[in-house]
């Protein structure tokens, strides 16, 4: 097995050592010819990526990536194929920024997940959000609970705005740290505040059954908190 074991063939494959060189200049060019892509695409195309956006980002490392180092794919060619993906990238911003419609076709539209304190189940499930990720997302924004949240809208960048009640008008709501759905209840022991685990409806309880939400029809609660923001 070992017999017939070349360091040169573990190293470089069927290329002679001087191809390393070759390398090294390839990768150089390719390097540059990024920089001036990204340039040429602006600002826009290096921030927060849509979905459009990515797919120019990956066509452009791909043809800038195998000339780096596979020989019989030439410089010449990966170099046609960036000045092609700009110029269609550039006639999308160009139609992107003429027709609404196709901007909604390309870039999706910003979805609506959290409205006075509870989630928009539909749109939720549409962008396919785990609980826990979402969640996640919320507690690096500061927030404890949906109480504290007026909207929340996912952005078509992927990014999550959140628009806050003033301190005064914070409400009861579903709590988003870790571990605080793990124990949901459908007997209430204590009258109090208490959230749906599906959606965050809230609403006061009395003792007994807890029964079904209003606005989704599940029957898990958990208590409500009512924590102000620290900011």
């Amino acid at each position: 097995m070992f017999l017939n074991f070349s360091w040169k063939e573990f190293f470089l494959g069927g290329e002679e050592w001087v191809f390393l060189l070759e390398i090294i200049l390839r990768t150089i060019i390719m390097f540059l010819t990024i920089i001036i892509g990204l340039r040429v695409l602006g600002k826009r195309g290096v921030k927060q990526l849509s979905v459009f956006e990515l797919v120019v980002i990956i066509g452009l490392g791909s043809a800038a990536g195998d000339p780096m180092f596979y020989k019989d794919v030439g410089i010449m060619s990966s170099i046609i194929v960036f000045v092609v993906i700009i110029l269609v990238y550039s006639l999308l911003t160009y139609l992107i920024g003429r027709f609404k419609k196709f901007e909604n076709l390309l870039e999706g539209k910003p979805i609506f997940l959290i409205q006075d304190g509870v989630f928009l189940v539909d749109n939720f499930k549409k962008e396919n959000l785990g609980s826990d990720e979402f969640f996640s997302e919320l507690r690096l924004k500061g927030i404890s609970h949906l109480g504290q949240i007026e909207t929340a809208i996912e952005e078509t960048s992927g990014d999550i705005s959140v628009f806050f009640y003033d301190e005064k008008d914070i409400k009861f709501g579903l709590p988003v740290m870790p571990h605080s759905l793990d124990y949901p209840l459908k007997n209430i022991s204590k009258e109090g505040h208490y959230s749906c685990t599906f959606c965050g409806y809230t609403e006061e309880k009395q003792v007994g059954n807890a029964g079904t939400c209003k606005n989704c029809s599940k029957e898990n609660w958990v208590e409500a908190s009512y924590k102000k923001r620290i900011t």
